[in-house]
């Protein structure tokens, strides 16, 4: 994840003075490989010049003694200019979109080598070097010069590789959608700059060799060795230390519009092109409290600064970065999805931000090893973009992610789990408040407890309750093509929702699910009225007796939900219809407009909040006991039925 540090510029004469060494890079080289194993490949082609014109420019060999002899393997001769332009055919002009790759690969190197020169100047690695150089480098200085040469090397491998992808993703969107599987990148070197980029080429010459035939194959393929590649260094660059210097600074290329934040990959804005059908709030019958969180959510993700890359209601404590939406089939998951969606969308519209909504679906779940946790991280990757505003949901997520434990659970599932439970609450994880993350289900019982417990928030889905409700939900869905009196009903009054809110929270005063309750009236008659937080403490503790899921992270959940109380009030209607008044000031201001609406916390609050989270949990262990208990009787009734058929035959 990239931090919120200053914004360094990138001169472009810094850029273009090493493109005579990037062109060195992409014109030849020798290369011994050390981690990835050697494929048979044909040697990498030249095309036939015309008289006049020189060959292929000087080979680039490692300056640096040593790097090679740790491997018997004879050095290969890499060309990739060449490999690039024999794709496709045998015509001796190198054709556009051939001329894209070289010259995005040219670019993205040369900016690698001036960050990776940046950070040197900026951690002393520099002096070390001219030291290590005239052999001055005293033995006291080894571990921090390796340990700086190391970090280097991985801030030039994803540097290069973000900027390549980027500046190729207009091409890949526009020749193909489909993949191509090229399997994890492995020469993945760490000695220094200069041996990363070359092994990384080697390993991109290998893969466009055995892969790319056509030239939106040689996209597809340099697109996902990118992908692959910046996946690596990301976790490589988990346990390497000395990285802070490079995470702590934003740097900008200002004639690519392209910036660099730390290890987090850098993407086009661009909206999502919609096919969804939006929804506006009184379309949504019932639901009060899960319709008022998603309204206030729609506009505090709209708090967003993109030049901070920071919103006030994260800072603030209050932003919802994860939530649970869960109940019966057919009661209004999808009708609030496309609600929320619908509010985000024209709110940025009209502030001229760019919004980016996606779906995870069953379709990312893959058999090929390691496709599914990547296809998960993809659409992480794509929500989480600090460029744009956010909204990623995961539908039916008991299908999708799977149960640790459980036999039925496949290795795609399993590999789904894994990227979610890290991407929402891992030791990477940043909440910056530009998205957020709706997990939706008909079975939550059925979703892994750590996983679930991930969700901050939850929303009840319960649908339509009271009569008024039906009578509003008939009304809705008969359309205008009748015309039936309506009788004695104010349609959509009891869809106002401050008013149907209110009572919403005032009736988790008191516990609504069996099991709770019993906890709760046991530990009220112990030490009486929960007015203070030992007694509330008391209350949790009783809680935990009894479900000893009621973790840590539980109590973490519901102090988020209250401060989000804190924050019980929609942002005026007028602040998104008018950037000026709100979206378009300076973070400070906008941070002290927020700070302004804020309410005190009550206890009210906090025993309604404590309530509502563990009437889910309780009702969540009910339904899976529930379905246990189910299961284990049918297999017991289908065992006594094979016993008795067994001793008939035998008898008769």
């Amino acid at each position: 994840m990239s931090q919120t540090g200053d914004l360094m510029e990138i001169k472009e004469e810094r850029i273009t003075e090493k493109y005579v060494a990037a062109e060195s890079l992409l014109s030849g080289f020798d290369h011994t490989p050390r981690l990835a194993k050697k494929r048979d490949l044909p040697s990498a082609p030249k095309k036939e010049r015309s008289s006049g014109i020189g060959g292929g420019g000087r080979r680039f060999r490692s300056t640096t003694p040593g790097l090679a002899a740790q491997s018997t393997a004879r050095p290969d001769g890499i060309r990739l200019i060449d490999r690039v332009n024999a794709i496709g055919g045998s015509d001796v002009l190198t054709s556009p979109l051939q001329a894209s790759v070289l010259t995005s690969l040219r670019r993205a190197i040369a900016t690698a080598m001036v960050v990776s020169d940046l950070y040197a100047a900026q951690t002393g690695l520099n002096e070390m070097l001219k030291d290590n150089l005239a052999g001055k480098l005293s033995s006291s200085q080894a571990k921090d010069f390796s340990e700086l040469l190391a970090a280097s090397a991985l801030i030039s491998l994803h540097v290069f590789a973000n900027m390549a992808s980027y500046q190729l993703a207009t091409h890949q969107a526009e020749l193909t959608e489909s993949t191509i599987e090229i399997g994890p990148v492995q020469e993945v070197l760490t000695d220094n700059p200069q041996l990363a980029l070359t092994g990384a080429l080697w390993e991109l010459d290998q893969d466009i060799a055995l892969f790319a035939q056509r030239e939106d194959e040689l996209i597809a393929v340099v697109s996902a060795f990118l992908e692959q590649l910046m996946d690596a260094v990301v976790l490589r660059a988990e346990n390497t230390p000395r990285l802070e210097a490079f995470k702590s600074v934003s740097y900008r290329v200002e004639a690519d519009d392209f910036q660099i934040d730390g290890f987090t990959p850098f993407a086009k804005a661009r909206s999502t092109k919609f096919v969804m059908s939006f929804k506006k709030p009184h379309q949504v019958v019932g639901n009060h409290i899960a319709k008022y969180q998603s309204m206030k959510l729609s506009k505090m993700i709209m708090a967003y600064d993109f030049e901070r890359m920071l919103n006030p209601f994260a800072e603030l404590g209050g932003f919802i970065f994860t939530f649970m939406g869960d109940g019966k089939p057919g009661t209004g998951k999808t009708t609030l999805i496309q609600m929320m969606a619908g509010l985000i969308n024209d709110y940025c519209n009209n502030a001229g931000y760019p919004f980016r909504y996606e779906n995870l679906s069953t379709d990312s779940i893959d058999s090929y090893q390691g496709k599914s946790a990547q296809n998960a991280k993809a659409f992480i990757r794509n929500i989480i973009d600090p460029h744009v505003i956010g909204f990623g949901t995961i539908d039916d997520i008991d299908q999708l992610a799977g149960k640790r434990g459980d036999r039925q659970s496949s290795a795609g599932q399993l590999e789904i789990t894994a990227v979610l439970m890290e991407s929402f609450a891992g030791a990477n994880t940043v909440v910056r408040g530009n998205c957020t993350f709706g997990m939706f289900s008909n079975y939550p019982e059925n979703v892994d407890d750590a996983l679930r417990q991930r969700a901050a928030a939850r929303f009840l889905v319960d649908g339509p309750q009271s009569r008024e409700d039906y009578i509003d939900i008939l009304h809705l869905l008969m359309g205008k093509n009748h015309k039936i009196p309506v009788g004695k009903h104010k349609l959509y009054e009891t869809q106002q929702i401050k008013k149907a809110v209110h009572a919403s929270y005032k009736k988790h005063s008191r516990p609504l699910e069996d099991g709770l309750a019993k906890v709760f009236d046991r530990v009220s008659k112990d030490v009486g009225k929960l007015d203070t937080l030992a007694k509330i403490g008391t209350y949790l503790k009783g809680i935990q007796d009894v479900d000893e899921r009621f973790t840590g992270r539980s109590i973490k959940n519901i102090t988020d939900a209250v401060k989000v109380r804190a924050m019980d009030f929609e942002l005026p209607d007028e602040w998104m219809e008018k950037p000026d008044l709100f979206l378009t000031k300076d973070y400070d201001t906008k941070k002290d407009m927020i700070a302004d609406l804020s309410k005190p916390i009550t206890i009210e609050m906090v025993m309604q909040e404590i309530n509502r989270y563990a009437d889910s949990e309780f009702r969540y262990a009910d339904k899976s006991d529930e379905v246990a208990i189910e299961s284990a009787v049918r297999d017991m009734n289908r065992m006594e039925e094979a016993k008795r058929r067994y001793l008939a035959e035998k008898g008769g």
